[in-house]
């Protein structure tokens, strides 16, 4: 695939990125197999998708909601996937924000290698794309959370992104990995953990529950084996209701030895 060309406008919202956003350490990059794979993250709000664009170890594309990326639909859908859970009172000024949020949104989603996801019949249209990134050796980055929570460190993960691995293996014959991946803002660090392979011998529904409950199993394990730290959820709620990675009764059981 040609070198995606990008606007200067991009390119400087970028730099300042670089510039202004912490750098993050890469541990576990040994666990990313020397083939294309599909990396599943925690989203921890907007430091997902900025965490990979600035500090991603190799080339990848990134699942965005297509509605980041038309004007139209940006105030809608961001009040209500990132803020709708705000305190009622502020509902006008994130209503607001989110109307200026609009030329950023377009402009930075449509110039990153992103790759739109849709939530109709056009899902095909993610899946074959994400299939053509994967055959040109580029691997995908996707964040499915959606809002029903798994544990203190996730909420629960939509399945259906498994289905590109039997796409994949139609395509090419091979089994597709995925790769677990924890973002910890707080630490300034990114994990990958171990890989699980799609087995073409089952059905998909059952590879669908397989996979995803390992990949949330596994980040949970990454995130509860780092030192405590706060965790930035994928519901942007008040802060003061952010999680820690270790359950805070669980620490004062440890402090009190009760």
């Amino acid at each position: 695939m040609a070198e995606k060309k990008t606007s200067p406008a991009y390119r400087f919202v970028l730099w300042l990125l670089y510039v202004f956003y912490p750098k993050m350490e890469i541990c576990g990059a040994e666990n990313l197999p020397d083939e294309p794979v599909v990396i599943v993250a925690n989203h921890t709000q907007m430091n997902g998708p900025i965490a990979c664009e600035l500090n991603f170890p190799e080339k990848r594309y990134t699942w965005c909601a297509a509605q980041m990326m038309n004007a139209k639909e940006v105030p809608g859908y961001a009040f209500q996937d990132f803020w709708s859970q705000k305190p009622r009172a502020t509902h006008w000024f994130y209503r607001l924000l989110s109307y200026a949020i609009t030329p950023l949104s377009v402009l930075l989603f449509n110039n990153a290698n992103t790759i739109p996801v849709y939530r109709d019949a056009r899902i095909l249209t993610t899946l074959r794309t994400t299939l053509n990134r994967l055959v040109e050796g580029a691997n995908v980055v996707i964040f499915p959370e959606y809002d029903e929570k798994f544990n203190n460190i996730l909420y629960k993960f939509q399945e259906g992104f498994v289905d590109v691995a039997r796409l994949y293996q139609k395509k090419t014959g091979k089994e597709l990995s995925f790769v677990p991946m924890y973002i910890a803002p707080r630490l300034k660090q990114m994990h990958f953990g171990k890989p699980i392979r799609f087995c073409s011998e089952n059905p998909i529904e059952e590879e669908r529950k397989r996979i995803c409950n390992y990949l949330m199993q596994e980040i949970t394990q990454i995130a509860a084996g780092l030192p405590l730290h706060t965790v930035i959820p994928y519901r942007n709620i008040p802060k003061r209701f952010y999680p820690t990675n270790i359950p805070i009764e669980v620490t004062n059981h440890e402090k009190t030895g009760c």
